[in-house]
């Protein structure tokens, strides 16, 4: 919340006429006949002995000059003159929030709007405007959460505006260290967001992540940084998200070249050598030839440097390259074969493989025979791999068709079939990063 909001106190006293000169009780002569009645205390005025104390002329040049000893024992002299009016008080407790705002003292900045805003003579809009600024003050300029918590209530329960005051009611909560219930808030607000068809503010999505910083919860930060990504991506999001989708207790390391796969398409700014090298291993040991000399070839596009890992990757390179040229010349040889195995798997590998070569329809259709025929063990990562290869294609529809149901239950290929959905329906990186 920003220090104008605090400014602002003044600005109010000046728009509902709070720091014009309060009216002065007349002097006229009483009728007799009035001389008769009981005396009715005076309303709206204030009686000479007081105005002479804090008539502004006197007192804004102290102000100005930043005498506020001697304002304040104007206050103080005029208060205690006896018996002081309601609405003598009611300009008194001006004055002190006038004093307060010069002065930098918040406590007697609030002190003064309070009884201002209790004393019953403000109008509905004005009273509003001073909850607000009570509320601003606790939560801005003297870091009193549990005050700012009850005073932005307060606006939302009189003004029927629940959502205005909102966010800075929950960022009080984070900000008295009540993790608990700001995750519970905040996970409210996103959910409800969610309902009414509309994006989660941003903020509210930081908040979220934390909120799993501050309390060491990985999977809460990780649930902020996937809807970070989903509705605000960058290629920093998107990096951190994959990055952190490994760590996860959940994670399986069958999914690697799944993983590294998705990162290579959506960041592949963020690829280093080390996941090409990575990528390529894992391609060579799949049996993908052509994808493990493309990975190679990007990571290490010239000589391998000299290090511990040299020969390592100099021999994942000759197998990349060997088995690349095999796979130009001989790969339509491995159809047949493929057809007459009782395992879809071997169709799937080999449709993949078409893929990678850039022979999208045929590799589908032969990845969509596999699957058809069955495969026997993990199934499901099969249409994953079918569904991310119908993305790179380009056919947006069918490939959330076939990742869709994919996205329920606890395993973590249900994470990657989620995030392909990202990457393909939601907003894309470059709009996202250009805000």
């Amino acid at each position: 919340m920003s220090h104008s909001r605090l400014a602002r106190i003044s600005l109010l006293l000046a728009a509902i006429g709070l720091n014009a000169a309060p009216a002065i009780m007349g002097m006229a002569p009483v009728h007799a006949a009035e001389e008769k009645k009981a005396p009715e205390p005076p309303k709206d005025v204030v009686r000479p002995e007081i105005y002479k104390l804090i008539e502004p002329a006197q007192t804004k040049p102290l102000l100005e000059a930043k005498n506020y000893t001697e304002f304040q024992s104007r206050i103080d002299q005029a208060a205690a003159m006896p018996n002081i009016t309601p609405y003598e008080e009611f300009v008194l407790n001006q004055m002190r929030v006038q004093l307060g705002q010069a002065s930098g003292n918040n406590e007697m900045t609030v002190k003064g709007l309070q009884a201002m805003v209790e004393s019953g003579r403000l109008k509905p809009e004005d009273k509003l405007r001073f909850i607000d600024a009570i509320a601003t003050t606790y939560y801005s300029g003297m870091k009193d959460f549990d005050n700012a918590i009850k005073w932005f209530d307060r606006y939302g329960a009189e003004s029927g505006d629940k959502v205005k005051e909102r966010q800075f009611i929950i960022r009080s909560y984070f900000l008295k260290n009540d993790f608990e219930t700001t995750k519970v808030e905040v996970l409210k607000d996103i959910d409800a967001a969610k309902k009414a068809g509309t994006v989660p503010p941003k903020d509210t999505l930081n908040l979220l992540g934390n909120v799993g910083i501050k309390t060491k919860d990985t999977a809460l930060y990780l649930q902020a940084v996937e809807e970070l990504t989903r509705y605000y991506p960058t290629e920093d999001y998107w990096n951190d998200l994959l990055n952190r989708t490994r760590g996860k207790k959940t994670y399986n390391n069958r999914l690697d070249l799944d993983l590294v796969r998705l990162k290579a398409v959506v960041v592949p700014s963020k690829m280093e050598p080390e996941d090409y090298a990575e990528q390529a291993e894992l391609a060579v040991l799949g049996g993908f030839f052509t994808e493990a000399k493309i990975a190679m070839d990007k990571g290490y596009p010239g000589a391998i440097p000299a290090g511990k890992d040299k020969a390592a990757l100099e021999k994942i390179k000759a197998s990349a390259n060997k088995g690349a040229a095999d796979d130009a010349k001989n790969i339509d040889s491995g159809i047949a074969a493929a057809q007459k195995s009782k395992d879809g798997v071997g169709l799937v590998n080999l449709g993949y493989n078409y893929v990678t070569l850039g022979q999208f329809d045929k590799g589908i259709d032969l990845m969509k025979q596999g699957i058809a025929k069955g495969v026997s063990k993990n199934p499901e990562d099969a249409k994953l791999r079918l569904g991310y290869a119908l993305a790179m294609a380009g056919k947006k529809d069918e490939s959330v068709e076939v990742l869709k149901p994919l996205t329920a239950g606890a395993d973590p290929r249900a994470d990657l079939a989620r995030y392909w959905i990202m990457y393909e329906t939601g907003p894309k990186i470059g709009a996202a990063e250009a805000k």
